[in-house]
């Protein structure tokens, strides 16, 4: 596999290249008037690089930045380097995304646009002008956070954000339309599929292979030109690799983990982009659940870039700082067709509704306590002969979407496509879209240790609250859809911008 990634590429050469000047004789006196002019800059110089530590980058002071998005502030811890910052992030306290105490991602104000010496002119690159542009934009977007009203202010002719649903609703119109206008994306084009470039479109992964395609075909948010892109996607498939490389029970994924390091290195090599920002401004996509395994072979793909994964797991090192969440879909056509909508309200005869294998220990607590034990609580662990799965969803009022092996489940999205309002049972686990959307206002949220009072907790919810959920359910289906083509703030524009809001999080240094 080595071979295959390495076979294309040059050899790079070194940006430095070490000479020697020859020294002609002098007379002594010339020495005595040019030796200090020599050495005392040289010692000058010296001791500026040793107060540096030798880096070319300097990270901005704290400052606060009040988003808007809600009403609380947590800390925002920087990452740890072992090599020069390259990377601008805040340890300053910050409004965060999420109205309860978990951390996570929020848009930061670095301190101007670096320092430049008094009396120097000072030509900027492209990136110093793109980084000046973000800036702007990271203010723009601080402004429209603190409109609090629960419609967007902007004009839009296909939605405009209101609702409950939103965090706040203006400041994400406001950050939308500007990631419309200014993000692009570079895909790596060395690899070959089925392993690069490639993924499955019809499977409980399919929500993987869907992004990869659509990325691929050129037409949304990319460029061909890598000096224009704000991020870069690294477009290798875990799920084809898996398939590929991985060896049926043998519980070993070296094979795979060695081929992203190798991926790796190729564009280190090839690029500069990667050791720019030792990773930060990259990003990976995976569904699978050895996603965030196999990102831990390369330590900067881990700990800096943007893993965009399905199992959002905080106890696994999914950090919401950086990472996204994404929407698991299975789609067993690769169409959504007669998966969306469902019965009115008063419809609905089932109270809840869940069927799955016993895969894990929350699936298996909520067996033991509720399978075939009440006719208002529909657990089961497979479906008897003549009941569908998707008629039981779709005359459910709640449908539980309990965690598996790992935290997602496409249980969720299945849910809202049904229109019955989701709840959720998990531990650890980090909604998808979670720094824009307000979860609470169109789903439950269930603890493991809650499992027993799962049918007093549902029942204690008033008709009028129920209805106002379902609702909401309906409002935040757009933005789960899987379009054929897709359509402005569906789940594949969702997902870029929870891509795009990582980045504006960081400032990457020349």
């Amino acid at each position: 596999m080595r071979e295959q990634i390495m076979r294309r590429y040059p050899n790079s050469k070194s940006l430095f290249s070490s000479s020697s000047l020859p020294l002609g004789s002098s007379p002594f006196l010339v020495l005595l008037v040019v030796l200090p002019l020599i050495v005392i800059p040289v010692f000058i110089f010296t001791s500026c690089l040793k107060t540096s530590s030798w880096s070319n980058y300097s990270l901005p002071s704290p400052l606060t930045w009040r988003v808007g998005f809600s009403d609380k502030s947590y800390t925002f811890a920087s990452f740890a380097q072992s090599e020069a910052s390259v990377v601008s992030y805040n340890t300053s306290t910050l409004n965060s995304l999420y109205p309860d105490d978990q951390a996570t991602l929020s848009l930061r104000e670095s301190n101007g646009e670096g320092a430049v010496a008094r009396g120097v002119v000072k030509r900027h690159s492209k990136l110093e002008k793109m980084e000046a542009n973000l800036a702007k934009i990271r203010s723009s977007i601080r402004e429209a956070a603190r409109v609090r009203n629960l419609t967007s202010i902007y004009e839009d002719p296909d939605y405009v954000p209101k609702g409950p649903i939103y965090r706040n609703a203006n400041a994400f119109h406001r950050s939308y339309l500007e990631m419309e206008k200014l993000f692009k994306i570079y895909i790596y084009k060395e690899g070959d599929p089925p392993m690069f470039h490639d993924g499955p479109c019809k499977s409980i992964y399919s929500s993987e292979g869907r992004f990869i395609h659509e990325l691929e075909k050129g037409k949304s948010f990319t460029t061909t030109d890598p000096d224009k892109a704000l991020v870069y996607f690294l477009p290798f498939s875990v799920v084809m690799l898996v398939q590929y490389l991985y060896v049926p029970g043998s519980h070993e994924i070296d094979a795979i983990g060695n081929t992203v390091v190798d991926y790796i290195k190729v564009i280190a090599d090839k690029y500069p982009f990667w050791n720019r920002s030792l990773g930060a401004d990259h990003f990976i996509l995976s569904c699978h659940d050895w996603g965030p395994r196999t990102s831990s072979y390369v330590p900067h793909l881990f700990n800096n870039s943007i893993r965009v994964l399905c199992n959002a797991n905080t106890s696994e090192g999914f950090n919401p700082k950086k990472d996204a969440s994404f929407p698991e879909i299975h789609l067993r056509t690769g169409e959504i067709t007669g998966l969306v909508g469902g019965p009115s309200p008063s419809r609905r005869s089932i109270l809840a509704f869940f069927a799955g294998r016993l895969h894990g220990h929350i699936r298996r607590l909520l067996l033991e306590q509720w399978k075939d034990k009440d006719q208002d609580m529909q657990v089961h662990d497979q479906l008897r002969n003549g009941m569908s799965y998707d008629s039981m969803l779709k005359n459910s009022r709640f449908c539980l979407c309990p965690s598996g092996y790992e935290v997602a489940s496409p249980r969720i999205v299945e849910a809202i496509y049904a229109e019955c309002v989701p709840v959720l049972i998990s531990d650890g686990y980090v909604p998808p879209f979670s720094d824009v959307l307000n979860w609470k206002a169109f789903s439950i949220q269930v603890q493991v240790k809650d499992i027993p009072k799962l049918k007093d907790i549902l029942m204690g919810i008033s008709q009028r609250q129920y209805l106002r959920m379902q609702r909401r359910v309906k409002q935040v289906q757009r933005h789960f859809v899987v379009n054929g083509l897709p359509k402005r703030f569906d789940e594949f524009h969702m997902t870029i911008h929870s891509i795009w809001l990582r980045r504006l999080n960081i400032r990457i240094h020349d």
